[in-house]
């Protein structure tokens, strides 16, 4: 176990988000994440947050997947003070924070997310882990599935997929996991370019559109200024923008206001 104390922080909140499709709420406020082939349970009480793994884990793998290392309170301190609607979404969005997550993963995730809502999307997410990741077992004795590999969806056919209720989206995941298998799209590369370049090549990926593009870049490659316009953001910049959103004051961290507001159309949406 590894207990520390967060600023800025909150695993409910990020659960939340609609980032990340392997986080849940277990029981009695405790949570799991598997990332990649890793798995994590934990805890927060107030600012106090535990970690179900040692030290050397969270330094080497979970402190930089949280984002632990950016300060938040000065990025939340940026928002100008006059913008009511912004200022209203960090003060419910606080604990909030960018995933660093794998890139193969988002990839995957983003396809499956067009048209389709936050619970079916966990549900296409946890269908094709079961049938095609390899089981693990944590620590604690719990078994789990990895995300599946490029090469353990290469050899689908186009169709597969619809048995894990993927419905057309599975011939995009099934065409990326043939490109990146075959080595025709480089992660690793993609990984290295900046926010513009990489937009680019991830737009080559058939299936991915703008906003598939910019979530990948921004909960993947953690290209801050990327701003994903799904539904929901349009319709806060029609509200609330119409001379357009506030790119030059924020440049370097739309990406972060994008999930405040995000967050906090989902919140309130609920009332």
């Amino acid at each position: 176990m590894t207990e520390k104390i967060l600023e800025n922080f909150s695993i409910a909140q990020i659960c939340e988000s609609g980032q990340c499709f392997r986080m849940e709420e277990m029981q009695d406020g405790r949570y799991r994440v598997i990332a990649g082939n890793r798995y994590l349970e934990l805890e927060q009480q107030g600012k106090v947050v535990r970690f179900d793994c040692s030290e050397v884990e969270y330094q080497n793998f979970w402190r930089h997947y949280f984002d632990i290392e950016t300060d938040y309170g000065a990025i939340a301190a940026q928002i100008n003070p006059n913008d009511r609607y912004l200022t209203a979404a960090v003060q419910t969005a606080w604990g909030v924070r960018i995933l660093n997550q794998d890139l193969w993963e988002m990839i995957v995730t983003f396809l499956i997310s067009q048209q389709n809502n936050i619970v079916r999307i966990r549900r296409c997410i946890k269908n094709i882990c079961e049938a095609y990741g390899e089981t693990k077992t944590a620590s604690n004795g719990v078994s789990y599935y990895a995300f599946p590999t490029p090469q353990a969806l290469a050899g689908l056919e186009e169709d597969d997929l619809m048995a894990c209720n993927l419905g057309y989206r599975s011939k995009y995941v099934v065409r990326a996991a043939k490109a990146v298998s075959s080595g025709e799209v480089d992660l690793a590369w993609i990984g290295s370019l900046n926010y513009q370049k990489a937009r680019t090549e991830l737009l080559k990926l058939f299936g991915v559109g703008e906003k598939v593009a910019d979530c990948i870049c921004l909960f993947a490659l953690h290209h801050l200024d990327a701003f994903p316009v799904d539904t929901h953001i349009r319709q806060v910049m029609e509200q609330h923008y119409k001379r357009g959103f506030p790119n030059r004051r924020y440049k370097g961290i739309r990406g972060i206001m994008q999930q405040y507001i995000f967050y906090y159309e989902l919140h309130e949406s609920e009332k």
